[in-house]
């Protein structure tokens, strides 16, 4: 049971790291209508070996599994926020705004739930 506390601390760590101190300027270009899909992709990176690290102590194989599952998983979740006609045709001063990044930032913590649960199972 503390391995799992331990899993959920390390990847909510790992989350704030890659999604705020780790986003430079060209990845939030990801918001870009034109230029967007390297810059995500290399943000999904980020993400994908943040979640390798995380979980290569238990299983070399499954970190690889879940690292590209984040990849895949982080672009498609971020693509839904960042797209111009979904979650980012709102500005800041609209509540729609925070809903979006409310409700991206739930998506991705519950992608990481899910990632201790399967890890756990194994």
């Amino acid at each position: 049971m503390n391995e799992l506390f331990l899993l959920l601390i390390l990847l909510q760590i790992k989350h704030f790291i890659c999604d705020y101190p780790l986003q430079n300027a060209y990845m939030l270009q990801k918001a870009n209508s034109n230029n967007w899909f390297y810059p995500l992709a290399a943000h999904s990176a980020v993400h994908a070996l943040g979640t390798f690290l995380v979980f290569v102590s238990f299983s070399f194989t499954h970190a690889l599994y879940f690292a590209v599952a984040d990849l895949i998983l982080h672009f498609i979740v971020d693509r839904i926020k960042a797209s111009p006609n979904l979650g980012n045709r709102w500005k800041m001063d609209n509540p729609k705004f925070w809903w979006a990044l409310g409700l991206d930032q739930m998506a991705h913590h519950l992608i990481n739930i899910l990632f201790v649960y399967l890890i756990i199972s194994i």
